[in-house]
């Protein structure tokens, strides 16, 4: 499986972005999907994953309620609304299709994209 984020900008705070991934390969469906984010200076850490099925999300505390993460198994994509952005969101943006939790650096991880929230 490959992935390709894109959607990033920059955006003021309290703004929006919907960042999307495109997968290409096979057994998309087989695989749980989440978005990861690095800011500078801090530790990748996770922001919202999704089931294989899609039924069940889970999110990080610091974006319940603001981000939306959802995918498409037909068009092989996987999306993360975000709302309400805050400039403490500003980072790289990571996708990654893994079978493991939390997935390893081994699994399937698609090129960020920047996101900027400007206050």
């Amino acid at each position: 499986v490959q992935l390709q984020a894109s959607g990033g900008g920059l955006v003021q705070a309290g703004g929006s972005l919907r960042l999307s991934c495109a997968a290409s390969g096979r057994f998309f469906s087989s695989y749980r999907l989440g978005w990861f984010r690095q800011a500078p200076g801090k530790e990748r850490e996770i922001v919202a994953a999704v089931s294989r099925s899609g039924g069940d999300t889970k999110y990080a505390d610091s974006v319940k309620g603001r981000f939306t993460i959802s995918r498409d198994n037909a068009k092989k994509m996987v999306y993360l609304q975000m709302n309400s952005l805050k400039s403490e969101d500003t980072a790289v943006y990571y996708c990654v299709a893994s079978n493991n939790w939390p997935p390893r650096d081994d699994d399937y991880w698609g090129k960020g994209t920047q996101v900027t929230v400007s206050s």
